[in-house]
């Protein structure tokens, strides 16, 4: 190892071999001691000294650089790179994202002074080390682009090294100089291999197609006569070359605007894709799902950002669909898509952010953590998102995104309240017996875990609607009581806000209820779920008018939104006095859920309203189908409208589609 008394990068392109050393004491030796390994290290100098040379640590277009990147590839990797000059900067960019940053495996190096072992947790034999140098290593490789329009940065801004604090080191010489020494070893090493080599044997490397033997005599000859084909020969190859690099569409489809099913957004668009369970146990899915929720749940919370709901995007979980299909069907500029790999108590995350309009990855990572520190990295992947779609956010904004998920964070907790959630969001009776079963289990593990308390606080509210408490009044304390103190655990946790609006209408506190929902929406402005709940608040409040619109943006955050989301919406046009919109709402709930009770119950108190008879007596028995027990005197209690005209409505309608 060489000394040095601050932070330092040395790549030594006698030895072939990288020095690092960093502030915290962190000292590493990295041997890329074979030809092939030896071109990639070559390739991290080239970038270096570009950056050296410009003064500045930033991305490095490859494409200017082919050619020396080809007299490399030859001459220090002996085509270990790939033997085709038009596929070098896609083998270049895989191993840059994939190969170079892996510390712990180290694929494309030997770690000197360190040994390979089975460690507890790990995956296979690897080196030993922490999580810090482990991710400081692996942030060193950024880039952007495509396969075969990429540009790369060697960023070691990322671990507090500046460009003065590098070096490139050949035979005696120094940087610049050194780089400039190494390429032109390499040329005349190159030259001389060429003029060594028998003509015979160098034209044997490029065989014709059609096998043909001219006398040896008349090789030359034949040459000479026929030069000026071989030009047009070259030139074409030559044009070829420049259309796949540089005109060529990118390996990732690209999305049409004119072909989005909605407009695409003013402000950056995104959706994330659920992360996939690279893991052999299949019951790893849910921690998948946690961690794309997390992020979905993050993300929500950046202003000046338009976010797909999470119900949405999950539409796609198990499928092979491309960014392009995505992108054009959720309205969406970006999209990001990951994996996840468990193996004891070790997770390894992947993520990648892609730019749909131009099939570039803008950012991609790779985090190998313990379980237990996996909401860290959401936090992480977060701020890479924002600054790659160049969302700019103040300083107090930047700390309120990265801020999430205060009080227990048992990884086991959540993911059982995370399954709770779905059982409870099918917004049926069964659901929520099994949904209320998972919860207590992880409030049993975390009592103060703010999505478990929600969940169990919309079981009683739930408990109550369907008219099976024992007490609506104890039920609907018990969620505000819930809902209050989950709050309590995280003030910023938007859906407590949400939940706590909707709870408190069944209160007759409209002003807080209202007071509640702006706040959730405040905190969360790409959440549609909570915009949905704050619509419903105003409509029951008897504004119904400023909750369409409401709606209507919660369903754009949503575009395959959940049913309850038509049947707000629904609601909201019935209390406006627009029936047929509220049917066609309702409609649309029935189709996405053909069990819903909420959309058989409004389509039967719309139509009776409207005097279709016939229509509300049918969605009435659809209604007891799903809940023989319905009564409309016990029901009309606890219907929470502020204005007493529209409670007598809704009960007048229901009677006369002979519900009793």
């Amino acid at each position: 190892m060489i000394e040095s008394s601050g932070p330092s990068i040395k790549i030594d392109l006698n030895e072939f071999k990288l020095h690092l050393h960093l502030k915290n004491k962190t000292h590493l030796t990295l041997h890329f001691n074979s030809p092939s390994r030896s071109f990639y290290l070559s390739v991290i100098a080239l970038v270096l000294n570009e950056m050296k040379k410009s003064g500045k640590i930033k991305s490095i277009p490859l494409q200017d650089h082919l050619n020396l990147l080809a007299l490399l590839n030859e001459n220090v990797g002996g085509a270990a790179g790939s033997s085709d000059k038009e596929n070098l900067l896609p083998r270049i960019y895989r191993k840059w994202k994939n190969a170079l940053p892996n510390l712990e495996e180290a694929p494309l190096f030997k770690v000197l002074g360190k040994k390979r072992g089975e460690w507890e947790g790990a995956i296979g034999r690897i080196y030993p080390f922490t999580d810090e140098e482990k991710d400081g290593w692996a942030n060193l490789f950024e880039y952007v682009g495509s396969e075969e329009n990429v540009r790369l940065k060697f960023a070691i801004d990322k671990i507090g090294v500046v460009l003065n604090e590098t070096s490139i080191i050949f035979r005696d010489f120094r940087n610049g100089e050194a780089w400039d020494k190494f390429i032109a070893s390499l040329r005349k090493d190159g030259k001389e291999k060429e003029e060594s080599a028998p003509v015979e044997e160098t034209a044997a490397q490029e065989p014709p197609a059609v096998q043909f033997f001219p006398p040896r005599r008349r090789k030359i000859f034949w040459f000479s006569k026929y030069r000026w084909l071989w030009a047009v020969v070259v030139l074409g190859i030559v044009a070829a070359g420049i259309w796949k690099i540089f005109l060529s569409p990118t390996s990732i489809e690209v999305a049409s605007v004119d072909r989005m099913k909605f407009p695409l957004p003013d402000e950056p668009s995104i959706a994330v894709l659920p992360f996939v369970n690279m893991s052999e146990d299949p019951k790893q899915e849910i921690l998948c799902d946690v961690i794309t929720e997390a992020i979905i749940t993050a993300l929500s919370r950046v202003p000046r950002m338009f976010l797909i709901s999470r119900n949405s995007t999950f539409t796609y979980k198990g499928k092979a669909v491309k960014v392009k299909q995505v992108s054009e069907e959720l309205g969406v500029r970006y999209v990001l898509e990951g994996s996840v790999q468990r193996s004891g108590d070790r997770i390894r995350i992947k993520a990648q952010l892609i730019d749909c309009l131009t099939g570039h990855h803008l950012w991609a990572e790779n985090y190998d953590r313990e379980v237990k520190d996996v909401f860290a990295v959401q936090d992480e992947v977060t701020l890479k998102i924002i600054k790659a779609m160049q969302v700019k956010l103040t300083e107090g904004e930047s700390s309120f995104v990265a801020y999430e998920f205060k009080g227990s964070q048992n990884l086991d907790c959540y993911l059982k309240a995370a399954e709770a959630l779905k059982y409870s969001e099918s917004i049926t009776l069964e659901g929520q017996y099994v949904a209320r079963r998972l919860v207590k289990e992880a409030l049993s593990l975390c009592p103060e875990n703010a999505l478990a308390l929600c969940v169990m606080a919309w079981t009683h509210l739930f408990e109550m609607r369907f008219g099976v408490a024992k007490s609506p009044k104890e039920s609907i304390d018990k969620a505000i009581e819930l809902a209050q103190k989950a709050i309590a655990v995280d003030e910023s946790y938007a859906w407590g806000h949400g939940s706590l609006a909707h709870f408190y209408l069944y209160k007759g506190e409209y002003d807080k209820a209202i007071e509640e929902g702006e706040r959730g929406t405040a905190l969360a402005p790409s959440s549609g779920d909570v915009h949905c709940i704050y619509a419903d608040v105003l409509t029951t409040s008897g504004r119904p008018e400023e909750a369409i619109p409401l709606l209507k943006k919660a369903i754009r955050l949503n575009p395959f939104s959940a049913t309850w989301y038509f049947s707000n919406l629904g609601h909201a046009y019935r209390c406006a006095g627009q029936f047929e919109e509220a049917v066609s709402a309702y409609k649309e709930a029935a189709r996405r859920s053909p069990d819903s009770f909420f959309a058989h119950y409004g389509l039967t108190a719309t139509y009776s309203m409207m005097g279709r008879e016939k229509e509300a007596r049918a969605e009435a028995a659809e209604l007891l189908r799903l809940n023989p027990k319905f009564s409309v005197d016990k029901y009309s209690n606890v219907v929470p409208y502020k204005d007493e005209r529209q409670r007598e409505n809704l009960i007048n309608a229901l009677r006369k589609a002979g519900l009793k």
